[in-house]
């Protein structure tokens, strides 16, 4: 006989969190999960696509280049899961190419 686990839901992944939420907050249940959802899915951002996006919003508000990478070298370690430090060349090539 095999036995099979199954995988919960993504909603039901994270109810803890949500039920801590909406007792803490003025959040409803719906709204809690959509909050730990979105902060789920900007912390899982790859480690590209963080940087590319970040480029764009930092180009679009007037920023050069030279600060943009370096504040983006500073944000990286502050990501949830930092990822292994990259070079200002690398962060280039990562926009670039």
């Amino acid at each position: 006989m095999t036995h099979t686990r199954s995988v919960p839901p993504a909603e039901h992944l994270h109810e803890d969190l949500v039920a801590h939420l909406t007792r803490t907050s003025s959040l409803s249940p719906g709204e809690a999960a959509r909050v730990v959802a979105d902060v789920l899915a900007y912390f899982g951002e790859p480690t590209e696509e963080f940087v590319r996006r970040r480029h764009a919003e930092l180009k679009a508000r007037g920023r050069t280049n030279e600060q943009i990478f370096s504040r983006i070298a500073a944000e990286l370690p502050l990501r949830r899961v930092a990822p292994a430090e990259l070079s200002l060349r690398q962060l280039r090539r990562i926009v670039y190419g």
